[in-house]
């Protein structure tokens, strides 16, 4: 029932080139609702971040100068997404670089992350949903009516909030199909039900004022249409 909604910044596309991870933001939900129990953590890479990465994500090799590396961090980090499920837009680009910090650790007693979660890719969930269509986060956001004006450059923590609009909208549906009102009354009703005796049928007569005035109908019609009818 416990669910995490993770996004991540990196310095590039590539950890096998050299590449990492600079901030990451999740936020938990729980049967569907949001905690506010979220985690945000800024990472030292021990590199520098190129200026195409900072057009994207505004964060400066300055900003970063004083943040704690990745080894410092994973502790905490790992207990708190440990047992969760992931939602992750483009799941393999972070795993890939979560695992590839993990693995760099002089004590790595952690393995992969999928030891610890399961892993839904949010956006196979939405090419299925909305197939031979443009599935960026952006994209959703404007064809499920979410607001993302603050968004003016990517953001870990910002991007996972605005996710996990995505996420429950496209996932939510008709979820109680109004059982909660019927529960009572419907739940337990079987075939049989509907085949028992309801009594016999109360029968009303028409009085002959009634009688006088439907027999005058009929005489309409008959000369409106040419043809007898009886009754």
């Amino acid at each position: 029932m416990r669910q995490i909604v993770l996004d991540t910044e990196t310095t590039g596309f590539d950890p096998k080139n050299g590449d990492k991870i600079i901030e990451i933001g999740a936020v938990e939900l729980f049967k569907r609702k949001l905690t506010h129990n979220n985690y945000h953590q800024y990472i030292q890479p021990e590199r520098e971040v190129p200026m195409d990465a900072i057009e994207v994500h505004g964060i400066t090799n300055e900003f970063l100068i004083d943040k704690p590396i990745f080894a410092d961090i994973v502790e905490a980090f790992m207990e708190y997404v440990s047992g969760a499920e992931l939602i992750i837009h483009n799941a393999p680009f972070d795993v890939g670089f979560i695992n590839h910090e993990l693995s760099q650790l002089s004590n790595n007693h952690w393995g992969k992350i999928e030891d610890h979660c399961t892993i839904t890719d949010s956006l196979k969930i939405a090419r299925k949903s909305y197939p031979g269509q443009r599935n960026s986060l952006d994209a959703l956001c404007k064809r499920l009516g979410i607001d993302n004006s603050n968004r003016t450059l990517h953001g870990a923590l910002l991007d996972s909030e605005i996710l996990a609009d995505v996420y429950l909208t496209m996932t939510g549906g008709q979820t109680d199909l109004m059982l909660t009102k019927t529960e009572n009354t419907s739940k337990n009703l079987t075939k049989t039900d509907f085949e028992k005796p309801k009594g016999p049928l109360k029968v009303i007569r028409a009085n002959a004022n009634e009688l006088v005035a439907h027999q005058q109908k009929l005489s309409e019609l008959s000369k409106a249409t040419s043809t007898q009818i009886e009754w």
